[in-house]
């Protein structure tokens, strides 16, 4: 599978290529420019052999494909009833804090974070509470177990994100462990968006927290999907993990009729992906790991004023532009570069020096990206 081939994607649709004009290279939105993995376009061929698309519910083989993968890849035990089937992670983080939050508790977000994360909790007028991440001597960060605790709302939810996007952090077993037994103390429900669990570099593994223990579990609603390292978010399908019974009732309960149904093509795709696609996607993460090893040398030996920590996970790169001089780093290369990114201020008030980076795409295509950025910092007035 060569990777480094670059797919025109104008005028299909894509979301990622027509948010701007045709000159302009889009690096932001967490899509990859990667094609499909052949068995899952297989799959889709041969289900649409068949000429009806109506609603569509899982089958027991996709849920005991699911509780096989958590077993292999994360040593994670759960039941096939566990499981409950979404159009995407973002629709079952709204759906959680619904159901399960009261309505006079907060909501702590770890920032910087995705935008429909820290965004969430207002959509149920629910008050946020955030807890900044900062970055250690070794370019990690660390989560301050004590200020978490003190920061943790009585009652109220903690909406994990795990792995970190934008800052491609992979939590640790004793850190997951620490967070998991401070929540139990506060009496906090755990809402972990693990989209990102199957995208790990320096063969690091990702543990999903409600995995660590039976009482951990039992306040955890772990969202997961294929979309993210399979690159099929266009499908619109995602799952939830909820061991407590009485817990997934009331998370059910919250559907409100906006998300009862799931993609008919996604439910084929990402039983495919988790049984099949082990291979593509071993290659795939290899490949990133190379684009993300190449645009951290790019940074350090060819933009000044431009620094990254090393991402552990994701595709996606957090740059602090804040050695530029620069009001609006985003617009700068939007205007200059013409190279959009993602602005830091969609993950956070104080992030307008910060923009996201998606190294997701063949490698000439992210070179392309990072020469136009240069020459437009060495033609600035």
């Amino acid at each position: 599978m060569d990777l480094n081939t670059v797919f025109q994607r104008l005028n299909t649709g894509s979301k990622k290529w027509s948010q701007y004009p045709e000159d302009v290279l889009p690096m932001w939105v967490a899509d990859m420019d990667f094609p499909v993995a052949a068995p899952i376009v297989q799959a889709l061929k041969n289900r649409l052999e068949h000429p009806m698309l109506g609603y569509s519910v899982p089958q027991q083989a996709l849920r005991e494909t699911l509780v096989r993968h958590l077993a292999q890849r994360y040593d994670w035990q759960i039941e096939a009833e566990d499981l409950v089937f979404l159009p995407g992670v973002e629709p079952g983080v709204n759906m959680a804090l619904n159901a399960l939050v009261s309505p006079t508790a907060a909501v702590l977000v770890q920032t910087p974070n995705y935008s429909p994360l820290l965004q969430a909790p207002a959509n149920w007028n629910l008050p946020r509470v955030d807890l900044s991440f900062q970055a250690d001597a070794q370019g990690r960060y660390p989560t301050d177990i004590a200020a978490l605790e003190h920061a943790l709302p009585e009652n109220g939810a903690l909406l994990l994100s795990n792995p970190h996007n934008p800052l491609g952090k992979v939590f640790e077993h004793d850190e997951l462990r620490a967070i998991g037994e401070a929540c139990e103390r506060r009496n906090v429900l755990i809402i972990s968006d693990e989209i990102h669990a199957d995208l790990l570099f320096d063969g690091r593994q990702h543990i999903p927290i409600a995995s660590l223990s039976p009482a951990i579990a039992a306040r955890s609603v772990t969202l997961m999907s294929a979309s993210k390292a399979w690159n099929i978010a266009g499908l619109k399908t995602a799952f939830a993990v909820v061991q407590n019974p009485e817990l997934r009732q009331r998370f059910n309960n919250g559907r409100l009729g906006l998300v009862d149904s799931v993609n008919a093509l996604g439910l084929e795709a990402t039983e495919v992906a988790y049984r099949e696609g082990s291979q593509w996607l071993e290659h795939v993460v290899a490949y990133l790991q190379g684009n993300r090893d190449y645009l951290a040398d790019a940074i350090k030996t060819r933009f000044p004023g431009i620094s990254m920590n090393l991402p552990q996970s994701t595709y996606l790169a957090w740059l602090d532009c804040s050695g530029l001089g620069l009001e609006h780093p985003q617009a700068f290369f939007l205007n200059h570069a013409r190279v959009a990114l993602s602005d830091g201020l969609e993950f956070g008030d104080d992030c307008g020096q910060f923009v996201r980076l998606n190294f997701g795409c063949p490698r000439p295509m992210l070179e392309e990206g990072l020469a136009r950025m240069e020459r437009s910092l060495r033609n600035r007035p």
